[in-house]
């Protein structure tokens, strides 16, 4: 019963000064609000980048000619070209940890449909990079090993393309030419949305890797090989295999160094989480500045309290009031300041953060421990700045706080 009279007469002392006790407050409310939207959107664009790096696919390797040593000058990767059909066939049967393979051929080509025309990407590759890239068809069928073979002149478009040359048709069956040679629409793959690095994967045509490199770009070799590891815990296995096998298959010597480069989905997923962990803790720092401002004003108000209250301080103490007492009000005080501040803050920052998913289109995601962590942290603030003035007020001289005027 004590502390309930003590919450309740520091109910009535903070009322009695409202605006200040609001104006207090407010700092509260917006270093808590900021911490809420802040991390609600860094957590949000980690999610973003996250799912955008898993529509690369399952346990996925990219495997790019260089970087090599020309010159004595060291070349970035995919500056080489090195790979070839036969490395990504040795893959496939030399390393036990690898699952799919496909070579990969890529060029830009302006693509005509009737009177429609959409400058893009065609990709060459096997059947299996579908697969290596989870990617489903929204319609259509998926071209095989038999049109691989022949070279056979189809195609699959993504969502892009097919809002572009087709608008509201079914573009499934229609010819589509491409540098002037017509290709079959088979079917049309399910929207991916935007890539890791910000590309629209929808903006993409697919066919037979011999087609792509035989006919529209007159090529021997890949420009890059992707394979999927059997499992997330093979990936540095199969990394570790196909090393070995393409330094082998290069001739190598043990002091020269790879004349290839292999990316893992691991390794893309770990550089951008670091980034996106970067962006979030600076977001939340500028945000506990504002906290930080907050709690500040909240010993600054407490402070002016107790020299306002000095004489009530003394008249309690002459009726039998402890230190501990004189204590307790003023740090509950400084506490119910902080922790009003704290949960309008909450409901604020929320608000605050789905504003800015309606208005600017913004990835949030707000975890319930966020929200957990912000209300502690306004507690943590009203008692580490109420801290001292409580203690100030509780050390006071009887005598000398009953003479105040």
């Amino acid at each position: 019963m004590r502390y309930v009279s003590i919450l309740w007469v520091a109910y009535r002392a903070l009322g009695q000064n409202k605006l200040r006790s609001f104006l207090t407050v407010l700092g509260i409310i917006i270093g808590v609000a900021a911490v809420i939207a802040m991390l609600a959107v860094g957590q949000g664009a980690r999610d973003a980048v996250q799912a955008q790096i898993a529509s690369l696919g399952t346990n996925v390797l990219i495997i790019f000619p260089g970087a090599a040593n020309q010159g004595g000058v060291r070349m970035e990767a995919g500056t080489a070209q090195r790979l070839t059909e036969d490395d990504a066939r040795a893959i496939r049967r030399y390393c036990p940890a690898v699952q799919y393979v496909t070579p990969v051929v890529r060029t830009g080509a302006q693509v005509v449909a009737g009177t429609q025309n959409w400058r893009t990407v065609v990709y060459g590759a096997y059947p299996e990079y579908f697969i290596i890239r989870d990617w489903s068809l929204e319609r259509g069928r998926l071209f095989t090993e038999t049109d691989l073979r022949g070279a056979t002149k189809v195609c699959l478009i993504g969502r892009t393309i097919a809002t572009q040359l087709f608008g509201d048709a079914d573009p499934v069956g229609q010819t589509i030419r491409i540098r002037n040679i017509p290709f079959k629409v088979l079917g049309v793959l399910a929207p991916k949305g935007q890539n890791a690095f910000g590309q629209d994967q929808d903006d993409i045509i697919v066919a037979p890797f011999s087609t792509v490199q035989k006919r529209l770009m007159g090529v021997t070799h890949a420009n890059t090989i992707l394979v999927s590891a059997r499992s997330v815990s093979e990936i540095r296995e199969a990394e570790a295999q196909i090393t070995q096998l393409l330094r082998d298959r290069h001739r190598l010597m043990p002091n020269e160094e790879n004349d290839f480069t292999i990316r893992t989905q691991v390794d893309i997923a770990r550089a951008a989480d670091a980034t996106s962990r970067t962006m979030a803790m600076l977001l939340a720092s500028i945000a506990g500045i504002s906290l930080l401002v907050g709690g500040i004003g909240v010993m600054n108000i407490m402070l002016v309290s107790v020299t306002e209250r000095t004489r009530e301080i003394g008249i309690r103490m002459a009726v039998g009031a402890r230190e501990v007492d004189i204590m307790a009000q003023f740090l509950i005080e400084a506490v119910v300041l902080s922790v009003s501040g704290g949960l309008i803050g909450i409901v604020l920052g929320i608000f605050a953060s789905r504003t800015l998913t309606r208005l600017q289109g913004w990835p949030v995601s707000l975890p319930p421990e966020a929200i957990a962590l912000a209300f502690l942290f306004a507690v943590a603030v009203g008692v580490f700045f109420g801290w001292y003035p409580a203690r100030k007020a509780a050390r006071l001289n009887p005598i000398e706080a009953l003479r105040y005027e």
